[in-house]
């Protein structure tokens, strides 16, 4: 299996409960995401079916959209609702200009400290447990990039805001800055994802229990055209093909920067390769669909 469910994740389970439960209600024993959800977050939540889960990289890497609501002069120690409130500032002074004003200093290439409530590992223990015991240490920012930052509703002292941005970005740490630049604190009250890459149409995660219950849930499985679809799609010959599943290297006409992607498929049609160029050539990085085969490769042996 080679495929992709598209959930709707409700509030409350973690990402990693969505996929416990479908691993349950499928039977898919390989079942991985595509960029973590905190539990209070909803929204698209791209799960990786079999063989899919050796792609999630290249899904992650994708642009996300969200829509955040911001409590501006309450501060707390996860940045979002469900942590511990450690400051209160009176927001009252400020108008929606002065708040669309600190817009921009967040648009663009930036420099992001992660929330010490988050998964990244410091020392090989993830910061969120350290924060349980009662420790605070130094994190390193981490480059980001936000793409756009929109103004959705003003309704003091809660702000809703949509947020385009790359991979790796923390809407909580946004909302945390925003209110330290703006002098009153704030931290995050609800957040929705709406869009990962090019996918913006999840499932409601009682259709897809329901669908998992009456063994149905296939129908709801995607390939990988539409997640993968920013990665031009080779279709090869039998030879191609059969030096492909050798892990070869094959001639490409097209020359590329190091590190350009392709989708390669076989005379059948199925994905049978992820490949990077290599000067005048394709280089195999993810091997799906390898043929058994005796017979020697087409091509002589390589390794550039």
């Amino acid at each position: 299996m080679l495929g992709f469910l598209v959930v709707d994740k409700p509030s409350g389970m973690t990402s990693h409960d969505v996929v416990y439960r479908v691993r349950r209600g499928t039977g898919v024993r390989a079942i991985g995401h595509a960029g973590t959800l905190d539990p209070m977050a909803t929204g698209v939540l791209v799960l990786c079916m079999g063989d899919a889960t050796r792609l999630s990289e290249y899904v992650m890497a994708s642009n996300k959209v969200y829509e955040a609501t911001l409590r501006l002069g309450v501060e707390t120690d996860t940045y979002d609702a469900d942590g511990r409130i450690i400051a209160e500032t009176d927001a009252t002074r400020l108008t929606q200009p002065d708040f669309e004003a600190v817009l921009p200093r967040f648009i663009g290439t930036i420099e992001q400290v992660p929330p010490m409530y988050s998964a990244i590992k410091q020392n090989g223990v993830a910061l969120y447990k350290l924060a349980r015991a009662g420790q605070e240490v130094e994190r390193a920012p981490r480059t980001v990039t936000i793409h756009a930052i929109d103004l959705i509703d003003w309704q003091p002292p809660d702000v809703s805001i949509r947020v385009t941005c790359g991979a790796g970005t923390y809407i909580r740490s946004l909302a945390h800055d925003l209110g330290a630049v703006l002098g009153v604190g704030a931290h995050l009250t609800a957040l929705r994802r709406t869009r990962s890459g090019v996918l913006d149409d999840p499932i409601a995660w009682p259709t897809l229990e329901a669908a998992m219950g009456a063994g149905d849930w296939q129908p709801y499985l995607i390939d990988e055209t539409l997640p993968l679809g920013w990665m031009p799609a080779l279709h090869l010959d039998s030879a191609a093909a059969t030096a492909i599943g050798h892990g070869q290297l094959i001639p490409h006409a097209e020359s590329g920067d190091p590190g350009t992607f392709y989708r390669l498929y076989d005379p059948a049609g199925r994905l049978i390769a992820i490949a990077e160029t290599r000067a005048d050539r394709l280089k195999p990085v993810k091997v799906f669909h390898a043929e058994k085969s005796s017979e020697p490769p087409p091509y002589p042996p390589n390794h550039r």
